[in-house]
């Protein structure tokens, strides 16, 4: 272990140092559609571009101003030569796809078959890569696709510690959010979200479990969308749930998202991920299945004037916290309630579900029971695909120990009570689990399962709903490392959706104090398509993000904090003056 911590020290980005006053911006919020007009009239190549997000990488990543965003945990040194083969098809006429030659970071929790590490952020994975792509990263490669680098991440999808903070990784070291270097980016995706929202690359691939594609899309003023359980394999992800997990883009716009999505999803079935093919989503009996129309160019769907005619059903379930907040809460609640208004400007009929007295089942306990539970199994599965790993073919407590054995550099800040808790479940899914209340792994499902039937889908049929809409979660908050994200996280809408598998799209919707906030369109299993439009029109309406951008400043707020300006005194001198008989000391 001491070697491998010697060479990773070793080890940087061996990138040109760039002058903080001379980053590179002449793609800034360029889209996906626009990159590739100019590589088809020739104006830009792949190389280029490639490129032209590395040098940016370096000025700001790796390089910035109190260290930067750290995004990034590792660049791809085949960056460029993939790049030139992209360029190499173009010119013979062969163009594989909407992302043909686009540079595209993934999180470092998905597989790639090449030079680079897929660690989930901690050293127990650090060592041989990866024997075989994941699929997703197979689909990008397939559809020409430049993946540039691996991004850092909340270590092990943030599912180590109850303590821990978003953005962190013993491998990768603490992300920063790009709005301001001292607010969190969140997690896990951290750094897809934080990438993406610098400039760094157009489109950025996260995973979810209950939040971590749309919270960082969130924090960081991006889209995010979080794909259906079963659209998009998790084939070589390193997981937390079977029953949850899913992997989706973050892109500045809706329509890189729905290009993004054409790519990466599964259309035909992937023996290497039951979910793909067919099988119900995550637990029998709930009548999901994939549907076998799936289109293969979610892009049709993008319309500015999706928001016209919809029915939309607003709810703070998940969220009721952010009334209590002191002393942001007025501004929250004003945005939100604005939020809900340009929905309704926009043509949508909205539906109050809270003042209609409908209520989401929602049941954290049974939630973490079912992905401590496929945690346990799910990892051991994960392991057993890795060699020349210190965790290969081994089991959650090779990891618990392997972080006892390095605790300097994986538990520096906080520990892995998760991890432990994990490992002392009983076993079998029938077994009363004291932990829980005597509540077993299958009543659990069952209870997930009535989350979903009769939380959203009773919603959208009750009121004849098109979308379920809430804010995403509350603005980003200070980082940190000491005292973690408690008391700092207060809420979240993703759970609505998460527990049934369901998909969700983030878009920015709001500024609080200079910090982002988004609104999240929820849905059935497989209506994405149906999302898209959604997104697009409040997108179109609103274009928050356009008129937000980064400013990587040192903190936020940034104005009302410098106090008041000072009269300096005048220069004391040796001179001294007739005391004057009516001045003493008091209260010596």
């Amino acid at each position: 272990m001491k070697t491998i911590l010697l060479t990773l020290i070793s080890i940087s980005l061996t990138l040109p140092l760039l002058a903080q006053n001379n980053v590179p911006t002449q793609f800034n919020e360029a889209t996906i559609a626009e990159l590739q007009a100019q590589m088809r009239a020739g104006k830009l190549t792949s190389v280029q571009l490639t490129k032209f997000y590395l040098e940016r990488i370096a000025a700001l990543d790796q390089n910035g101003t109190d260290g930067g965003v750290n995004s990034i945990i590792e660049l791809n040194p085949d960056a460029l030569a993939i790049a030139q083969q992209a360029d190499d098809l173009r010119k013979q006429g062969n163009v594989l796809g909407p992302l043909h030659g686009i540079p595209v970071l993934i999180k470092d929790n998905i597989d790639t078959h090449d030079k680079m590490q897929t660690t989930a952020g901690s050293f127990a994975l650090f060592g041989t890569p990866a024997p075989k792509d994941s699929t997703v990263a197979a689909n990008l490669r397939g559809g020409g696709a430049v993946i540039l680098g691996k991004t850092n991440l909340s270590e092990w999808a943030n599912f180590r510690s109850f303590e821990s903070t978003s953005g962190w990784s013993g491998r990768g070291g603490q992300c920063n959010n790009p709005y301001a270097l001292d607010r969190n980016p969140c997690g896990s995706s951290s750094g897809s979200g934080a990438a993406v929202s610098a400039n760094f690359v157009t489109v950025s691939l996260g995973s979810e479990t209950d939040g971590s594609i749309v919270c960082p899309g969130n924090a960081n003023g991006v889209v995010a969308l979080k794909p259906t359980v079963g659209l998009v394999s998790r084939a070589g992800v390193v997981p937390i749930s079977h029953t949850q997990d899913t992997v989706g883009p973050h892109t500045r716009t809706v329509r890189d998202a729905a290009a993004t999505l054409s790519v990466i999803q599964s259309r035909t079935f992937d023996g290497r991920d039951p979910a793909t093919g067919g099988v119900p989503l995550g637990w029998q009996g709930t009548g999901k299945t994939r549907p076998i129309d799936i289109p293969t160019d979610y892009t049709q769907f993008v319309d500015p004037n999706g928001l016209n005619g919809a029915r939309l059903g607003l709810t703070t379930a998940g969220i009721e916290g952010f009334d209590s907040m002191n002393p942001t809460r007025q501004e929250i609640i004003d945005a939100f309630d604005k939020a809900a208004d340009k929905l309704r400007q926009a043509g949508a009929t909205v539906i109050d579900l809270d003042k209609q007295g409908f209520t989401f089942p929602l049941n954290g306990n049974a939630e973490f029971l079912v992905l401590t539970f496929e945690f346990r199994q799910d990892v051991k599965k994960y392991f057993a695909t890795r060699v020349g790993v210190p965790v290969a073919g081994g089991t959650l407590s090779t990891a618990i120990q392997f972080n006892r054995a390095h605790a300097a550099v994986e538990m520096p800040f906080f520990n892995q009570d998760i991890f432990t808790f994990c490992a002392a479940l009983a076993q079998g899914p029938n077994t009363p689990q004291p932990l829980f209340g005597g509540l077993t792994y299958n009543q659990a499902l069952k209870i997930d399962h009535n989350s979903g039937v009769n939380g959203i889908d009773a919603a959208l049929k009750k009121f004849n709903l098109d979308a379920v809409v809430s804010f995403t979660d509350n603005p980003a908050w200070e980082t940190d490392l000491l005292y973690s994200d408690t008391g700092r996280f207060y809420f979240a809408s993703s759970s609505l959706a998460a527990v049934a598998g369901y998909p969700i799209i983030q878009v920015p919707a709001a500024m609080v104090f200079q910090t982002p906030m988004g609104i999240s369109f929820l849905g059935t299993a497989f209506s994405e398509s149906t999302l898209i439009k959604l997104a697009s029109g409040y997108e179109a309406f609103t274009h928050v993000r356009a008129n937000n951008l980064p400013q990587f400043l040192d903190n936020t707020p940034s104005t009302h904090i410098q106090g008041t300006n000072l009269t300096m005194p005048v220069q004391d001198t040796d001179t001294v003056k007739p005391l004057d008989a009516k001045k003493r000391p008091a209260h010596m």
